[in-house]
């Protein structure tokens, strides 16, 4: 199990390649939350790009990754429409670049409430609150509230929405050295590692 109660891999499932090393890289970030930040790349439904950084979540499975947001947010409503992402991981301690691209999977209702409600139980009240607080990138009203804590056993808010992306290539760039070291991994290819110009 991964620190968020998420399986690290399914059943019987190995370990794609690049995974020891993504670990390896995020253990040398020690307690820093900057082990658990990656940045997400979007498509917003006029083409234009757009990132924010995300909190990493956990594994479900040898090659996907939990992320969560708030359904009313831009960011959901363009994953429903363009699916494909890629996630940049960079894990300054390690001098490592890992870009994630992949696609959001759709769950089956009963697999996406029970991922759902175990994330929303393990979330700190801290960090729970975000999701009371108003509809994100709306105008601020003067006398919006925006809760501190929500504590436990208060229900899954419909707006709590977790983001599964099933990855299908990563790249690796080093930067240490000269020249760097850069590596991928596609999923089509059974994870074979290849060498490429940095």
């Amino acid at each position: 199990m991964s620190q968020s109660g998420v399986s690290d891999c399914g059943m019987g499932e190995a370990l794609p390649p690049w995974r020891p090393l993504l670990r390896a890289a995020r253990h040398r970030e020690g307690r820093s939350p900057q082990a658990r930040w990656l940045q997400l790349a979007t498509v917003a439904g006029d083409g234009s790009p757009r990132v924010r950084t995300l909190v990493f979540r956990g594994w479900a499975g040898g090659a996907a990754l939990d992320l969560l947001t708030d359904g009313r947010s831009g960011k959901s409503a363009e994953l429903h429409v363009q699916p494909q992402v890629e996630l940049c991981w960079l894990l300054p301690k390690a001098k490592a670049q890992f870009r994630l691209r992949g696609q959001r999977l759709t769950l089956s209702a009963e697999a996406e409430h029970l991922a759902r409600q175990q994330h929303w139980q393990q979330l700190r009240p801290e960090a729970r609150a975000l999701w009371g607080w108003p509809e994100p990138g709306v105008p601020l009203e003067a006398d919006a509230g925006f809760a501190a804590a929500l504590p436990d056993g208060t229900p899954l808010p419909a707006c709590f929405e977790l983001v599964r992306i099933a990855i299908d290539q990563v790249e690796l760039l080093e930067l240490t050295g000269v020249p760097h070291q850069r590596r991928r991994w596609r999923a089509s290819s059974g994870w074979q590692e290849e060498q490429l110009n940095p």
